[in-house]
């Protein structure tokens, strides 16, 4: 009788574990794709297509600490700095955390790099390296909305002078 109630009870568990694992599987698939995304249409300079999975009321904080709210704005940045400062420059980005806080939230920051600025100096107020390139820690919380995953929050810092700089992968 033991033995039959550990099966029932270990069956149970496994018919709830694996779609979980399954879902969040899925899930994983679903914002490294948006991730990618990210990557594809910044390189091209497509501010829509950056933005597309910006939530209506996320927030973003830019790598100047300059804060706002909502998908509009975000987009209206994206396609101002892609005709100016950000003009035909190249980004790349690594996960280095990734983990959902619950089957509708997750957070993944990524180490980025932008390359390509122009040979006549990078952005104002900017730190670029000696080999031209911007290094930033993105921060991006993602929340599942009708059954598709949006930012919410878009937090970008700079790294300063001073900080050692991960090898990228």
């Amino acid at each position: 009788m033991k033995y039959l109630i550990t099966i029932t009870v270990t069956s149970l568990m496994m018919l709830f574990v694996m779609p979980t694992q399954a879902q969040q599987n899925a899930d994983s698939l679903a914002i490294q794709t948006i991730l990618q995304e990210e990557v594809t249409s910044w390189n091209s300079g497509d501010a829509a297509t950056y933005s597309k999975h910006f939530a209506e009321k996320g927030t973003f904080t830019n790598i100047r600490g300059m804060f706002f709210t909502g998908h509009q704005q975000f987009l209206d940045r994206h396609e101002e700095i892609f005709k100016g400062m950000f003009a035909k420059t190249v980004l790349q980005q690594q996960v280095v955390s990734f983990r959902f806080l619950s089957p509708e939230i997750a957070i993944v920051e990524t180490l980025t790099r932008i390359t390509g600025f122009p040979k006549n100096g990078s952005p104002k107020a900017i730190y670029v390296d000696s080999s031209g390139r911007l290094h930033t820690r993105l921060l991006q919380v993602f929340q599942k909305q009708a059954g598709d995953w949006k930012i919410v929050v878009y937090h970008n810092v700079d790294l300063k002078p001073d900080t050692p700089v991960p090898a990228q992968r």
